[in-house]
């Protein structure tokens, strides 16, 4: 098989979501519980979401994200702001995009995006194509010689064709059980298992805790799989162990970037995340 060629990160993408005006459909009774999920194109698998707003159509979020650039002349960020509904598909509210060639190096930017149901939604001013507005600032900061460079290498018999792959798990935030909330975390990684120590009774716990997997091939294709969970001792309950959300890594993120250290969106989980650095290091 011969080996796949990798095109390396050349920056960083800041993104804050600031807020929306969410112009509400009449087929929709009531108030919304508004949030924003946003993919930047070619990377699609990273993408990331707001918390949820409920009942509210003027959401306030500032919130930050961060995004691995592979080619600024190109790629495009895509907004999607969606209705969350506890049962059932989400209900789409509106959508647009920013190409990241209209970004100055290093410049903080802030836009107001025309939510629109497409982009190819017809006639301007059409009836039912204006969905609201959404406010973001974008900053992009391409990495310096130095940062390009700057990478650990492997410790003495790491496998030539393959590296090490560093793993600090650091903090979740606003994490929640139904039954009993005493976090931590279960890597799941090539058929391999790594493990926090449990943090009793804590929404937001802290582990700083590394590990490493030492890897004969480079994972281009690989996901890893990080699961919050809470487990309780007491006697007699029916829930001793219960999910608080999880979250699947693309590692070819970090084989391309070298080290990436952010804060994902844990899925089933109403507005918990994770905060999880890695690090690819290699022989040479």
């Amino acid at each position: 098989m011969g080996r796949i060629a990798l095109r390396r990160h050349v920056g960083i993408l800041h993104v804050k979501v600031v807020k929306a005006v969410v112009q509400r459909k009449k087929v929709q009774m009531g108030m919304i519980n508004p949030y924003v999920q946003i993919e930047l194109s070619e990377d699609k698998i990273s993408s990331k979401k707001t918390t949820v707003k409920h009942k509210n159509l003027n959401p306030e979020w500032n919130e930050e994200f961060k995004f691995s650039v592979r080619d600024p002349k190109t790629q495009v960020l895509e907004f999607n702001v969606y209705g969350w509904e506890k049962i059932g598909k989400h209900d789409k509210m509106g959508m647009n995009v920013l190409a990241l060639k209209e970004l100055a190096p290093d410049e903080r930017k802030a836009f107001t995006l025309e939510l629109r149901k497409t982009l190819d939604g017809g006639e301007e001013g059409q009836p039912g194509k204006y969905r609201g507005k959404l406010e973001v600032e974008l900053l992009y900061k391409p990495f310096t010689e130095e940062e390009m460079q700057a990478v650990q290498k492997a410790p003495e018999g790491t496998p030539v064709a393959g590296g090490m792959l560093v793993v600090i798990v650091h903090l979740a935030e606003d994490v929640e059980g139904k039954h009993h909330t005493n976090p931590y975390v279960h890597i799941y990684f090539k058929g391999e298992e790594r493990k926090t120590k449990n943090v009793k009774k804590n929404k937001d716990p802290k582990w700083n805790e590394e590990f490493s997997f030492m890897l004969e091939e480079t994972p281009i294709h690989e996901k890893m799989h990080v699961e919050v969970l809470s487990t309780s001792s007491r006697i007699g309950l029916l829930h001793p162990k219960e999910t608080l959300g999880y979250v699947d890594i693309p590692v070819v993120d970090v084989v391309n970037n070298k080290r990436m250290n952010q804060k994902f969106h844990l899925i089933d989980s109403k507005n918990g995340k994770i905060q999880i650095e890695l690090e690819w290091q290699t022989a040479f």
